[in-house]
C-alpha cells in the first residue's frame, strides 16, 4: 500500500481517505495547508488504486479486506490520535475502522460519503453507476471523476487520475467497488456495517461533516451522521459548493475549514498572529 506522509511526525495526524475512482491525488491541494498548520497528513491509495498494487481479478476485493488492508497501515506506522477526514468509500472504510478501533480516533470529518447498512433501497442513480462500472466496456476514470465535480478538471489533471490505470486489467478494484457497497440484507459486509453504526450512535468525540451540495446522490447524506452520531451536535457542519468529489472542487477551502475546526478542538495550535 503506497501512502503519502506529509508534515511533522510530532504533528496530529489527518488520515485522507479517498474513495473510487480517485487515489491520493484527490487531496493534493488539502495537504499543503494542512502540513502549513502543523499537522501530519497521510493520505493512503487504497489496494487497486494509485500507486498502491492492483490485485487484477475482481474476486480479490472485499469490503472486509479493504478495512483490513487499511487497518494494517495504521498498526504498521503506529498510529493514534488519529483525525480521519473520508470521502465516497474512504468514509465506507473509515468510518468502520474509527468503530471498531475507536481508542485510535480523536475526532472524524466526513465529507460526501456515509455508512450504508441497507435498510434502505440505494438510489436509481446509484444502481445506474453500479451497472455501469460492472458492464461498460469502457471505463474513463479521468472523465468520471470530472463529471462529479463542479469545476472542470483540465486535460493534465483527468490524466493524472487515468494515470494509476494503464489498461482495463488494473481496473478491477476500481470496477468492482459499487458492487461491494452492502445494498442487501444477505450482503456480508452488513453485519459489521450495522454493528458499526451502532458504535457510532455511542460516538461522543468530536465529528463534523463538510458536504458538496452540488452531489445529487450524496449531497445530503450529513442530515443522517448529523442526527444520529452524538459528537456531531454543535459542530461546525456545512454544505459548500462543490460536487461529490468535493476535494477537487474546493481542496483548499476545506483544507482551512479542518484546520479551523480542529484548533476549535485544540488539535492545533492557534495561528501566529
Amino acid at each position: 500500500m503506497h501512502y503519502v506522509d506529509e508534515g511533522p511526525r510530532t504533528g496530529p495526524v489527518v488520515l485522507l481517505m479517498h474513495g473510487e475512482p480517485t487515489w491520493s491525488y484527490l487531496y493534493r491541494k488539502m495537504i499543503p495547508g494542512l502540513v502549513r498548520a502543523g499537522a501530519r497528513a497521510i493520505a493512503p491509495d487504497l489496494i487497486g488504486f494509485g500507486r498502491s498494487d492492483k490485485p487484477v481479478e475482481p474476486s480479490d476485493y472485499t469490503y472486509a479486506r479493504h478495512v483490513a488492508w487499511v487497518l494494517a497501515l495504521l498498526e504498521a506506522l503506529e498510529l493514534t490520535d488519529i483525525t480521519l477526514f473520508a470521502q465516497d468509500w474512504g468514509s465506507l472504510i473509515g468510518l468502520r475502522l474509527a468503530a471498531e478501533h475507536d481508542s485510535r480516533f480523536a475526532r472524524i470529518a466526513i465529507a460526501n460519503g456515509y455508512l450504508p447498512t441497507a435498510t434502505q433501497r440505494p438510489p436509481l442513480a446509484f444502481r445506474a453507476w453500479r451497472a455501469f462500472a460492472r458492464y461498460s466496456p469502457v471505463f474513463p476514470i479521468g472523465r468520471i471523476v470530472a463529471s462529479a465535480c463542479v469545476t472542470k478538471p483540465t486535460p493534465a489533471v483527468r490524466a493524472a487520475y487515468d494515470a494509476p490505470f494503464p489498461s482495463r486489467e488494473y481496473a478491477a478494484g476500481a470496477r468492482i467497488f459499487p458492487a461491494l457497497v452492502p445494498t442487501q440484507e444477505d450482503d456480508p459486509a452488513v453485519p459489521a456495517n450495522r454493528a458499526a453504526w451502532d458504535q457510532l450512535g455511542r460516538w461522543t468525540k468530536p465529528f463534523v461533516t463538510l458536504f458538496g451540495k452540488n452531489d445529487p446522490i450524496l449531497g445530503h447524506a450529513d442530515r443522517f451522521l448529523q442526527s444520529h452520531v452524538p459528537g456531531a451536535r454543535g459542530q461546525p457542519h456545512e454544505r459548500t459548493w462543490g460536487g461529490h468529489f468535493v476535494q477537487e472542487d474546493r481542496g483548499e477551502y476545506l483544507a482551512e475549514r479542518v484546520v479551523a475546526w480542529m484548533r476549535g478542538c485544540g488539535a492545533l495550535p492557534d495561528a501566529q498572529r
